[in-house]
Order: structure tokens, then C-alpha cells, then sequence
């Protein structure tokens, strides 16, 4: 009986870029063993042209040609015999043309920014509501977008650990985030959640209906109601909010519930009655892309990023063109160009599409002088 197989080198994580070819290869311990290649778990088989498996003595190959995005995966090689098996598995990671383009340097985005100007006198700040599941990435929104406007990290925004989330909504309160002498203010609500826990639906439209005031304190219990003593009855445009954003994590959109869904869904949908403009932000890239996170510069060339936000555009409805990935402030103490450029790309887009609405607001209000 011959000996148990064993690798005397393993398979290495490849990265290659459209068109390029594929080769995987490893060594070991005999030749005198079955080989079977897998990618993601299904058997591969050798295809003409495209893909050959073999072996030179105790060597063993993948020759993969022309790679394509669907190319990109796990695979593993299992070696077996009479006396046993062994099997070894390596990423694949194939880089697609950069399909969105991203800004390179922070300071025009940033410049654009503080010199820009509200289209309606009658209006003091553009309003952002930040809502999503619990552990997205809320807060460390709003600390990050604080952070690079006032050239340090901003803390006082507390947020939790979302590596270590508790599945309860650290935020319990209405809070308003302003960003210095700058026309906007961010607005964060607490968490949602499966079944009647975390914040109602129905807070979150009062909300953005411009119903609910600055740190009104939300109970799970019931949302807000009109005979409340601190309901706004009367909302102005000031009271309202301009855009209404939502954050989903990357890296637990496939594993977010439907319950949860269904209510963004559904407070999607009255806010498109109200002509409100909606943007995704799609946080924890670097969680859910290895590519991405060793080099955020090519996260317009991942082809799971691309994925994700397809499976967020079909689980949300949202045009795919209006969900962002970005990448929020955790354990960093300086500052990063390439993630500042990401947020403040995302913070243009909903900038302008509140301003668009606050436009629409003013040639309605003209029509009735």
C-alpha cells in the first residue's frame, strides 16, 4: 500500500486581469493518486481551448485560457488513493476594465463642496436620513463624511463595533449631525430589525415627512403618533428631509432578512410618493471583497463588488446607478484618500439629488404665488 497523499506545495491565490491566463499548480508527495479539480464545489472538467487539467510527474496544473469574470472563484484540488486524501484550495480573482469611473484626488470633491450653495434661499440645510438594518454602518457613516470635512476623525458620533453587533440598534434617538458652516445635516435612527424590535416603518416616514423633531426618542413599543406632545403638525421644508438614505452592509446582503427588506421596501415606496430622492449606500466593501480590501483603488474592478450591487439593486428595487460602495472609518487613525474619495463621490451624488428636489419644492411654491 502506498503512502497517504501529501502536498509538498500548495495552490496560490492568483489575481489576473481580463484576458490573461490562468495557471494553478502545486507539487506533491507521489504521482500515483487520482486528481480531482473543483471550483466552488462542481467538478471541472478539461474543455478545448479553454481549460486543462494534468500533471508532470508529482506536479500537478489548472491551465485556464482567456480568463473571464466568471473565471473568478474557489478552487480546490483533491488528491486521493487507496491510503487516503488530501486537497488544498486557492482564490481566483479576475479584474474586470474599471466599469464606474472614481475620483482620484479628494480636494476638488471637497472644494466643490464647501463652496456649494442651496437653490432656494428658503432653505437653511439640504437633510439626510441615514436608516438600515442594525450594525450597517449608520453612524460610521456620518463619522466618516464629519471626519473628512473637518480634517480629523470625528468620535462623537457613537457607534458600535459592527464586527461584533449585538443585533440591537446601538441609536435609540433622532439625532442631527451637522458638518460645521456647511449647508447639510445628517439624520440617524435606530436600527432595523426583524418583527416589531427596532425602529417602526412609520417613525422612519413621520421622519421624512418632517413630523418628528431632533432627539425624540423612539420606543419600540409604538411609533410617534399626532396627539404626541413634541409631533410637528405643521412641517416646512426646513422640518423635512431632502434625501432619504439608505445604508446596507456588502458582506451580509445575502444573509439579511426578508422581514427587514420588506420594510425598507416599503418606506422606499412612500417616499416616492413624496418625490423624495433615494441613494444606497453600500458600506463594508472591505469585508466582502478581498480584492478590494488589499487595494481599495480597484473596488470598480471587482467583479464581486459589481455583483453586490446588482443583489442589492434587485433585493431594494433600486437602479443600479444609485447604490454606492463605500467604505467607512474603523480601525484607521490617519487619514485615506482613496476611501475619502469614495465617500465624498457618494455624498455628491445625494447632495445634488436633494438639491433637485429642493428645486422641484421651489417651482411648486411659485405656482401658487
Amino acid at each position: 500500500m502506498g503512502s497517504t497523499p501529501e502536498f509538498v506545495t500548495v495552490l496560490a491565490e492568483k489575481t489576473v486581469t481580463i484576458g490573461q491566463d490562468i495557471t494553478l499548480s502545486c507539487e506533491a508527495n507521489s504521482s500515483k493518486v487520482t486528481a480531482e479539480w473543483k471550483k466552488a464545489g462542481d467538478t471541472l472538467k478539461c474543455v478545448e481551448g479553454k481549460r486543462k487539467v494534468g500533471n508532470t510527474d508529482t506536479k500537478f496544473y489548472l491551465e485556464i485560457k482567456d480568463a473571464k469574470p466568471e473565471d473568478e472563484g474557489y478552487y480546490t484540488l483533491s488528491l486521493s488513493n487507496a491510503s487516503g486524501s488530501c486537497s488544498c484550495s486557492a482564490m481566483v480573482f479576475v479584474e474586470l476594465k474599471e466599469w464606474r469611473e472614481v475620483e482620484k484626488e479628494q480636494e476638488p470633491l471637497i472644494s466643490t463642496l464647501k463652496s456649494f450653495k442651496i437653490c432656494s434661499e428658503e432653505v437653511r440645510e439640504l437633510r439626510f436620513l441615514l436608516h438600515g438594518p442594525v450594525g450597517a454602518g449608520k453612524s460610521s457613516t456620518i463619522n466618516t463624511l464629519k471626519s473628512i470635512f473637518e480634517g480629523h476623525q470625528f468620535l462623537n458620533c457613537l457607534a458600535t463595533n459592527s464586527d461584533t453587533v449585538s443585533g440591537m440598534s446601538f441609536t435609540t434617538k433622532y439625532q442631527k449631525f451637522s458638518t460645521g458652516t456647511l449647508p447639510f445635516a445628517f439624520y440617524d435612527v435606530m436600527g432595523l430589525e426583524v418583527g416589531h424590535k427596532g425602529v417602526h416603518t412609520e417613525d422612519i416616514i413621520n421622519a421624512f415627512k418632517g413630523h418628528i423633531p431632533d432627539d425624540y426618542e423612539f420606543r419600540e413599543d409604538m411609533p410617534i403618533i399626532e396627539e404626541h406632545r413634541d409631533y410637528i403638525t405643521s412641517p416646512t421644508i426646513n422640518n423635512k428631509i431632502h434625501c432619504l438614505v439608505s445604508v446596507i452592509p456588502a458582506d451580509r446582503l445575502s444573509m439579511m432578512s426578508e422581514d427587514v427588506i420588506k420594510k425598507m421596501r416599503n418606506i422606499r415606496a412612500e417616499a416616492s410618493k413624496l418625490g423624495i430622492p433615494q441613494i444606497v449606500f453600500m458600506t463594508r466593501v472591505d469585508k466582502a471583497c478581498k480584492l478590494t480590501s488589499e487595494d481599495l483603488g480597484k473596488i470598480y474592478q471587482s467583479k464581486k463588488i459589481r455583483d453586490k450591487i446588482t443583489m442589492c439593486s434587485n433585493k431594494l428595487g433600486v437602479t443600479e446607478n444609485c447604490i454606492f460602495p463605500v467604505k467607512n472609518y474603523h480601525n484607521e487613525i490617519g487619514s485615506n484618500e482613496q476611501l475619502n474619495c469614495l465617500a465624498l463621490q457618494a455624498f455628491t451624488q445625494i447632495v445634488y439629488s436633494a438639491n433637485d428636489y429642493i428645486n422641484r419644492w421651489s417651482s411648486r411654491q411659485k405656482q401658487f404665488e
